[in-house]
């Protein structure tokens, strides 16, 4: 197997050497390549010793040397790649050692086009620990149990029962079929939520298998200022960010004559449903009549979710 493992690099100084570190333990790892989104910070600097330290470090920026989003240096990086495997990696967290043990086994089928796994949670700082443990606690963030290529899909919509979550931390994809059938890559315009979206579509178009789901793989770092984090400031509105996800899902799935009607509906609704729930509140009602009237066929077939029908009814 030749990876590579692709780390945008935003004000992560601290710990993107341990980050590049964590991928360099791996002999399947070809190269490691750092996009550095002109970080406030000195990881610049990090990232040239990195590169000079390590023959399979390599670093890039963006042609203006502007800061662009993690979004825009994935997509550089995918560009600039050369193994037959994509990994990703955030700059603040890390591989542990079975990090590509089931990829090793999987991939040798060529139809397993992406692999996922589970990440834990490591907490830079009791500081860090003591904001964040009720969002994330100790807990695994992964798919919940083996399921087809075919369900995976509809699993992360919530339309399998309590399917769990991906993270790009875990996540492993041939770059062929990546390239090939996942157009376009992660979406620019998107500062958050960027690769939520890219995991839905791509798990559309390719065949994603399980990997290691009972135990983590990687760890995502936790500390006061990760991205993450930012949408717990006034730096980022979670409701914004979501709203503008599931208006590009369904933009997306509006467009795709591939996807069934069933689906379609259920991601209109999810869309609404977000709508519905942050908008001001005489915008609510006046969005709630407007969808009672247009859709209350498939409102009373159960096509949207309970939340949904909670707003209306």
């Amino acid at each position: 197997m030749k990876i590579s493992v692709i780390i945008p690099v935003y004000n992560a100084e601290k710990y993107v050497s341990k980050a590049v570190e964590s991928a360099l333990q791996f002999e399947e790892v070809y190269e490691i390549i750092l996009v550095e989104d002109k970080s406030p910070d000195n990881a610049l600097e990090v990232c040239k010793e990195l590169t000079e330290k390590h023959d399979r470090v390599k670093l890039y920026q963006h042609h203006d040397k502007e800061n662009h989003g993690a979004g825009a240096s994935r997509n550089l990086a995918i560009e600039k790649s050369t193994g037959d495997f994509i990994a990703f990696l955030d700059a603040d967290d890390y591989y542990l050692p079975n990090r590509f043990d089931a990829e090793k086994k999987l991939f040798k089928n060529p139809d397993v086009e992406g692999v996922y796994g589970a990440i834990g949670v490591h907490y830079y700082s009791e500081k860090a620990k003591e904001q964040y443990y009720k969002v994330f606690a100790d807990r695994l963030t992964t798919v919940y149990k083996k399921h087809d290529p075919k369900d995976v899909f509809p699993g992360q919509l919530n339309m399998k029962g309590s399917f769990g979550l991906f993270s790009i931390d875990a996540l492993t994809i041939r770059r062929k079929s990546l390239i090939k059938k996942v157009k376009p890559l992660f979406k620019t315009h998107l500062r958050l939520h960027q690769d939520t979206e890219l995991l839905f579509r791509s798990s559309f178009y390719l065949n994603f298998y399980s990997g290691i789901l009972d135990e983590a793989v990687a760890m995502r770092g936790v500390h006061e200022n990760n991205r993450i984090t930012q949408v717990d400031t006034k730096k980022v509105k979670p409701s914004t960010s979501r709203v503008m996800l599931w208006r590009e899902v369904n933009s997306w799935a509006e467009n795709e004559d591939s996807m069934s009607q069933n689906i379609k509906i259920h991601i209109k609704r999810m869309h609404r449903s977000w709508e519905i729930a942050h908008a001001p509140l005489l915008k609510k009602w006046g969005m709630i009549a407007k969808y009672t009237i247009t859709d209350f066929k498939n409102i009373r077939s159960g096509l949207y979710n309970i939340n949904f029908r909670n707003e209306l009814f």
